[in-house]
């Protein structure tokens, strides 16, 4: 028994120089298990005798047995923790690093965001995948992806007709369909645009950017507010009859859409039949 005992004794001693050999957080945490293990099997052959339980506080063999499997659970707990903050901070890297390849990719012409691929972990090892997180909500879609100069131009376009500029607002929705030609937003930019010419009184030039936005795309979003609006606008011009055969289209296309109803009260303010 005193032999097991010295054993035992000795690999506590000798435990650091041996943790300091291993080569990774996890072989630590197993070799401190086994470690504690074995103390536990030990501590109960002392429990169960009882003849070696004698003696001044702390001197005796089950005391120091005490210590050192209380010295095994800190070592096992630190190691844990340790671990499981470098994998956090992996997994955090990663998606950093996932993040800007999605946002270079945006910004370089020609590049297949669907070819980039899972972004491999930082440091070649997947240590996070042992590590629990919770499901992203999912979030609402705010939009088609844009760029980053072409988010800001058409926002600040957008900022402008708010506020009532509306020349500057045509003059930036102008300049945007310039620069970013077959945009995801570009029949809402020529929408926009139709809104800030009718603001500023251009009817006519207001009716082409309303039908350059329902032409660039009939289904889209805009469709129906277009279609009105340019039916609408060819009435105000004097285009009554072309006018009300546009408003009358919009109820077939987009029956039960807001923008027939619209469609519908122009109709009798132009006395379409």
């Amino acid at each position: 028994m005193m032999h097991r005992l010295a054993l035992i004794l000795a690999l506590g001693l000798s435990a650091p120089a041996a943790f300091a050999q291993d080569a990774t957080l996890a072989d630590i945490r197993q070799q401190l298990t086994v470690l504690y293990t074995d103390v536990q099997r030990l501590r109960s052959e002392l429990s169960t005798t009882g003849a070696l339980t004698t003696g001044s506080v702390g001197n005796t063999p089950l005391d120091r047995l005490n210590a050192i499997e209380a010295e095994l659970v800190r070592l096992t707990s630190k190691s844990e923790e340790v671990e499981n903050r470098v994998n956090r901070v992996t997994t955090d890297g990663t998606n950093r690093i996932g993040d800007l390849e999605f946002r270079l990719c945006e910004l370089e012409p020609g590049c297949d965001i669907g070819s980039l691929g899972d972004t491999p972990s930082l440091g070649g090892v997947d240590s996070a995948a042992s590590i629990a997180t919770a499901a992203p909500a999912p979030t609402p879609s705010s939009g088609p992806e844009l760029a980053i100069g072409e988010k800001e131009d058409f926002e600040r376009a957008q900022e402008a007709l708010a506020s009532g500029d509306f020349r500057g607002a045509v003059d930036q929705l102008e300049t945007f369909g310039t620069s970013y030609p077959g945009s995801p937003v570009a029949a809402e930019a020529a929408y926009l645009r139709g809104e800030a010419l009718e603001g500023l009184g251009e009817l006519t030039n207001a009716a082409r950017a309303y039908l350059e936005a329902f032409s660039t795309n009939p289904a889209g979003d805009k469709a129906p507010d277009a279609l009105y609006k340019l039916g609408y606008t060819l009435g105000a011009i004097g285009q009554v009859q072309d006018g009300c055969i546009t408003l009358a289209e919009v109820g077939t296309r987009f029956p039960g859409s807001p923008a027939e109803l619209d469609a519908r009260s122009a109709m009798q303010n132009f006395g379409c039949s």
